[in-house]
């Protein structure tokens, strides 16, 4: 029998879902697991053929973080250096930069637990939907961590430095409708309709305008670190680029002729099949 495989990936419609696939560990991250998904956001973010990503886990939970049982081992019989360990850690971390860098819209579909490195990934992601089963938690130092995965730099931003100083050193565990009253879900649905509205959520976006759709994206990650006479700079380079492209001419057109745009990559996908595997597919999700 065939070992399974730890990401699943399924390309419909020019959106990209990824399903972390270890439910019997509730989705904790795994070697095997960081390199497939590294691999799989590092394809996507250049691949003209997917207009935004998705990830999901598999099973009643979204991702619980690091591996505990996998920590212990290693705790216990050390095999690396700091610095390599350090090095290792850095690296794996490029998923998240992925996530939040990429120019695509990026979406968490959260079920039950997101925890720890879990939230981490949920953080990085542009837009955040959860069912009435999530819960949210950053869990580090119920194990004696401080944590990893880009939390300490996404939790301040989306709930405010207070907020997070509290959620990183009290680690409640969140309601999905409490996560969604402190902006960490943009919204709730029932567990029925979690995926179909992710669907139609991920669907708009990826038949969007994509050059200005990642020109926006660019705008909002650039704009924290930046004055505000930079912020205008890039602004309006990236505004003028996107004046002269065929999707601003077509829903100039679409305007003036009272209809919804169709714009250039949702041409080219409503030519070709509607679904077909990404690169690094397995199986069906």
């Amino acid at each position: 029998m065939a070992e399974e495989q730890e990401l699943i990936a399924r390309l419909e419609a020019r959106v990209l879902w990824l399903t972390l696939n270890r439910p019997d560990r509730r989705n904790a991250l795994s070697p095997t697991l960081y390199e497939a998904l590294l691999d799989a956001l590092a394809s996507a973010g250049r691949d003209p053929g997917v207009g935004a990503v998705v990830l999901s886990g598999a099973g009643p939970a979204f991702c619980a973080g690091g591996d505990v049982a996998r920590m212990n081992r290693h705790a216990e019989t050390p095999t690396l250096s700091c610095a390599e360990r350090i090095a290792a850690m850095r690296a794996r971390t490029r998923i998240v930069e992925h996530l939040h860098g990429m120019p695509k819209p990026t979406i968490a579909m959260i079920r039950g637990a997101a925890v720890g490195a879990g939230l981490s990934l949920a953080l990085a992601c542009d837009l955040r939907y959860g069912d009435d089963s999530a819960r949210l938690r950053t869990g580090f130092a119920n194990v004696g961590v401080p944590g990893d995965f880009g939390g300490h730099y996404f939790l301040p931003r989306i709930v405010g430095p207070a907020k997070a100083r509290e959620l990183y050193l009290r680690s409640p565990l969140l309601s999905a409708n409490e996560a969604l009253g402190l902006g960490l879900l943009n919204g709730v649905f029932s567990v029925q309709q979690l995926a179909p509205e992710v669907a139609d959520i991920a669907g708009d976006l990826a038949r969007g305008p994509q050059p200005a759709i990642g020109h926006i994206k660019a705008n909002l990650n650039d704009a924290p670190a930046l004055s505000l006479a930079d912020v205008l700079d890039r602004e309006c380079a990236r505004h003028v680029e996107c004046v002269d492209s065929p999707d601003h001419k077509e829903a100039v057109r679409a305007f003036m002729e009272k209809r919804p745009p169709v714009f250039q990559h949702s041409r080219e996908a409503a030519a070709g099949p509607g679904a077909q595997r990404h690169p690094s597919s397995s199986k069906e999700s």
